[in-house]
């Protein structure tokens, strides 16, 4: 049976995916931990795959349309797809237990969120001020900072599945400021399908993808990212992009609050120990 409140978070997911472009990673990932309770690394691991599905479709289309800059996404991916998978390799020869595991995607989901929503508020301040300056770096230096680029965005998005979007396109029109937004936006989804692809076999190859799950979720997100997209010109997108990034702030806060609990043992002891 497939459990209609997966569908309908699918939904409201692909519903804001299509309104603001922004990753589902940074909406859904945190959604599957907090709400439904999935252990993150599964919930990684399922949400790169679902990601990989998703944006496979965005990208056939940008390529349709000619809005992407090729060269960008080869230096992206020759950054991301190594980064990835030296994350992956490392996170498997530590051998970290579950709650190890669940520390380290809490850790830096908190970290990949909290960059997503400073790159939606501040995103126009920071180009306003490092773009004119970026626009006179020559091509060598472009391409260097893209490979590094794209290996930052292979380790967050290997561990939090979230980083692809928000902070992607960022990163991409302070590199590239002469491309349009169409084909900037393109550019990001034509490297996340790679990205989210290799780095969801290497979760898949652990055992932390859940299948059934991601079913369920891409029935309700694929008419929901319609249904988003036709609403995009409806919706004033400022208000959305801060809307938005409020709630990834409160999400992140959220989620930090439970990662720091210390146990009620600990704190037994701490408080017994401070009154002798």
């Amino acid at each position: 049976m497939i459990d209609p409140l997966y569908v309908a978070s699918g939904f409201g997911v692909g519903l804001l995916v299509g309104m603001t472009g922004v990753g589902g990673g940074s909406l859904m990932t945190p959604l599957l931990i907090l709400l439904f309770g999935i252990h993150p690394s599964t919930a990684v691991g399922t949400d790169l795959l679902y990601a990989a599905a998703t944006k496979t479709g965005g990208s056939l289309m940008h390529g349709l349309s000619r809005s992407i800059h090729w060269p960008a996404v080869i230096r992206l991916a020759c950054g991301s797809i190594p980064a990835s998978i030296l994350t992956l390799s490392l996170m498997w020869q530590f051998e970290l237990s579950a709650a190890s595991q669940r520390s380290v995607v809490n850790l830096v989901l908190c970290f990949a969120l909290l960059l997503t929503a400073t790159s939606l508020i501040f995103r126009k301040s920071i180009l306003d001020r490092y773009r004119a300056r970026l626009e006179r770096i020559d091509a060598t230096t472009t391409t260097i900072a893209t490979i590094a680029t794209g290996a930052a965005l292979g380790v967050l998005v290997s561990i939090s599945s979230v980083g692809a979007g928000a902070v992607g396109v960022t990163a991409l029109l302070l590199l590239y400021p002469r491309l349009s937004m169409a084909t900037i936006v393109g550019s990001d989804i034509a490297h996340a399908v790679p990205l989210t692809l290799v780095a969801g076999a290497g979760h898949w190859a652990v055992g932390a993808v859940d299948w059934h799950l991601m079913g369920a979720l891409l029935l309700g997100s694929l008419p929901g990212i319609i249904v988003g997209s036709y609403c995009a010109v409806r919706v004033p997108q400022a208000v959305l992009r801060v809307v938005l990034a409020t709630i990834l702030l409160l999400v992140a806060g959220k989620i930090a609050s439970e990662e720091l609990k210390l146990p009620t043992s600990t704190l037994m002891a701490f408080t017994r120990s401070a009154g002798h």
